[in-house]
């Protein structure tokens, strides 16, 4: 089959992602395609899924804002692989507990005080790892990806987290929004594919 080319210009998020899931699923999917976009996050959350998927992804700066993700079947080949939210955490083992998923959409708990309300999500943090073996995956959207940046109160916390097998996704395109993508310290940057998916596998939602 010849190259593929999928212009991804201007789609939001997830759309490019599905834009080269779709590809993949075709009956006939091709070995290498090219897949066009216009930010960092979309770049990001291109390149993760399609190494996820057994392929080799090269980035390529076009200018202006523009990256083309070459990407090449590797040598494993293979079919595409179930994405990351379907991927229970390392440390969990059978039988599975119940998965708890935590969502948070702020870097305070709560409004009214921004100081309090940072002391308020810091002390959850320390305190979900009550949650024992049910604690499964941590999505940060919003201002809740300020949580993993360099600088944060909270960076320590969550990183002791995914050291203890947590997962912790984390919006590309909200770090992109913030420009914190840089930035980033723990957790895989994320699509809403994978948060969207996320929710559905999970047992029990936590909402900050």
């Amino acid at each position: 089959m010849s190259e593929r080319l999928l212009d991804c210009r201007g789609l939001p998020c997830p759309q490019p992602v599905l834009q080269c899931k779709a590809c993949l699923e075709e009956p006939d999917p091709p070995e290498t395609f090219t897949v066009l976009v216009d930010n960092e996050a979309a770049k990001e959350n291109v390149s993760r899924f399609l190494s996820r998927q057994r392929f080799l992804a090269r980035v390529e700066d076009a200018g202006g804002g523009l990256y083309r993700v070459i990407a090449s079947r590797g040598e494993e080949g293979g079919r595409a692989q179930p994405s990351v939210a379907a991927a229970p955490a390392a440390a969990k083992t059978e039988p599975a507990a119940l998965q708890t998923l935590v969502f948070i959409a702020s870097d305070t708990v709560g409004r009214g005080d921004e100081e309090l309300g940072g002391k308020l999500m810091l002390n959850f943090l320390s305190t979900l790892p009550e949650l024992g073996e049910s604690l499964w995956r941590i999505i940060l959207l919003n201002a809740g990806v300020k949580l993993a940046v360099e600088g944060s109160a909270c960076l320590e916390k969550l990183q002791a987290l995914a050291a203890s097998g947590v997962s912790i996704l984390v919006c590309g395109t909200c770090l992109d929004h913030f420009g914190l993508l840089e930035q980033k310290r723990v957790g895989e940057t994320t699509n809403m594919l994978d948060v969207v998916t996320s929710m559905q596998l999970a047992d029990k939602v936590i909402r900050v």
